[in-house]
């Protein structure tokens, strides 16, 4: 093979290992990342529900969105309805099943960007032992060195998605429970120690030295104390 030819051979070969290692590695924070959904209840309102401590990890660079990868787990039996009842409801067998599927499991499979900060992020959500595509909408709000220790260089995401619960055979109570779920989905991400900057994203803000307690004391004048001190008065 010629030379040139070798090495245009190469560089393709070289370029999508390239691509991944500069990408980050980020680990969701499970206190910061919820998921929001609402359905409507009998046609009076829309429920609304969250679901916190959500894990996964998120291979990231925002450079290159396309490259960028997702694996989440959403833990059912942290769903929040307001209310005990609805709660035991939400999870019983002829709805979510929690105690048969636990959580539900989102993986990405494509990303196109839509804009610098936003993108469609598509995948596979198995719930309730069912797997279905689904996409969201994405959009970066920050990523930067966190501000509160332990300083970490942090990303935060906003998303939105609809599914249909029938899709998933989530079918009971249709004269009361609506079949479209919309989402919107709170997340933040914490980078692993795998970056060149690390140690800079990690180093403490300088100290500001304390104020010194209560009001200084004047030195002594020395005049006061070469002045003898005057003689007691005799006593009567």
């Amino acid at each position: 093979m010629p030379w040139p030819r070798a090495a245009a051979a190469a560089l393709a070969a070289w370029l999508p290992f390239s691509a991944v290692a500069a990408a980050d590695t980020y680990t969701l924070d499970p206190v910061h990342t919820r998921v929001l959904f609402a359905i409507e209840h009998a046609g009076f309102s829309k429920a609304l529900g969250t679901v916190s401590g959500s894990s996964g990890v998120l291979v990231f660079d925002r450079d290159d969105w396309r490259s960028a990868r997702l694996d989440v787990r959403v833990p059912l039996q942290r769903l929040d309805l307001g209310d005990t009842k609805w709660n035991t409801a939400a999870l019983a067998a002829n709805l979510l099943d929690g105690e048969h599927h636990p959580e539900a499991h989102f993986v990405s499979t494509a990303v196109e960007p839509v804009a610098a900060d936003r993108a469609r992020v598509c995948g596979d959500l198995r719930l309730r032992g069912v797997t279905r595509p689904l996409c969201l909408d994405v959009t970066l709000n920050a990523i930067k060195r966190h501000p509160l220790p332990p300083f970490r260089r942090t990303a935060g995401f906003s998303a939105t998605a609809t599914i249909s619960r029938s899709d998933f055979g989530i079918d009971a109570w249709k004269n009361v429970i609506g079949d479209c779920v919309e989402l919107r989905i709170e997340a933040e991400a914490v980078r692993s120690r795998n970056g060149p900057d690390d140690e800079t994203d990690d180093a403490r803000p300088p100290l500001i030295p304390a104020e010194p307690a209560g009001e200084p004391i004047p030195p002594p004048d020395p005049a006061s104390q070469n002045t003898p001190s005057p003689a007691p008065e005799p006593t009567p």
